[in-house]
């Protein structure tokens, strides 16, 4: 599908100069389709038109995976930390390279808390990731799998894009640095603003089901200060931990894209 759309951004606005005169509408559509084509590739998430793209994994069980997106956070983390310590969980957190030069006590105390960090660009470019050259999008990749190491968190396999959005170039690119793309199955736009903790639960136990990854974030506060990101977590943990799910970090070798 790669080859196909690529091929097509190419040729649709010759196979347009042709018709053009016979059929002004017939160019303009053949040379929207093209485009429509990369769009749906490039902004849908979940789509693996571009290359690979992890949205589930083969669990073990009655598992979920549950990933958290955006710290680390100074104040957030540690709640967030010794929410999964209670239930038992243990989670992949996606974080921004220039957080954790930041706050590199703070990543690294996840990690001794037994759960991962995986690459989550370095400033987390959310408006323009999208639309990224190759140079770009390795330098986002290379600065926060440097970050990373400086704090002994290890080569890192694993990258989401900011917002999920990945163009043409961002398969090549990992694919040189024997990284794979993960997605989620399961997400409750709890990263959008602070509304309502039940909404967010609910939405994200829609589409749960065993080998689901779920999308969540820290970092997100109330108007009054409070963690709207813990409160999301703790609720959604109490809410699947009663339905026999737990939460575990998959192998590579379980990974399905």
């Amino acid at each position: 599908m790669r080859r196909l759309i690529i091929t097509a951004l190419f040729v649709a606005p010759l196979l347009a100069l042709l018709i053009v005169r016979q059929s002004p509408l017939g160019a303009l559509g053949v040379v929207f389709v093209s485009h429509m084509l990369a769009l749906y590739a490039t902004l849908r998430p979940t789509c693996g038109w571009w290359g690979p793209v992890v949205t589930s994994f083969e669990p073990r069980g009655r598992e979920v995976w549950l990933t958290i997106d955006d710290g680390p956070h100074p104040e957030d983390t540690p709640r967030v930390v010794e929410i999964l310590k209670r239930f038992e969980a243990r989670a992949t957190f996606f974080v921004k390279g220039k957080n954790v030069t930041a706050w590199p006590e703070v990543a690294r105390a996840a990690i001794d808390a037994g759960h991962t960090l995986g690459n989550h660009s370095d400033t987390h470019p959310s408006g323009s990731f999208w639309r990224a050259r190759l140079p770009t999008i390795e330098r986002e990749i290379d600065n926060c799998n440097a970050a990373l190491a400086r704090i002994g968190a290890g080569e890192c396999r694993w990258f989401r894009a900011p917002v999920g959005f990945k163009n043409l170039f961002a398969h090549p690119a990992l694919t040189r640095r024997r990284m794979r793309l993960i997605a989620w199955s399961s997400r409750g736009f709890d990263g959008a603003r602070a509304s309502d903790v039940d909404k967010v639960v609910d939405r994200i136990c829609r589409d749960v089901q065993p080998g689901a990854i779920v999308l969540m974030h820290e970092g997100v506060f109330t108007a009054a200060g409070e963690s709207f990101s813990a409160s999301c977590l703790e609720a959604l943990l109490t809410r699947l931990s009663g339905d026999g799910y737990r939460f575990v970090i998959p192998q590579d070798d379980q990974l399905i894209s």
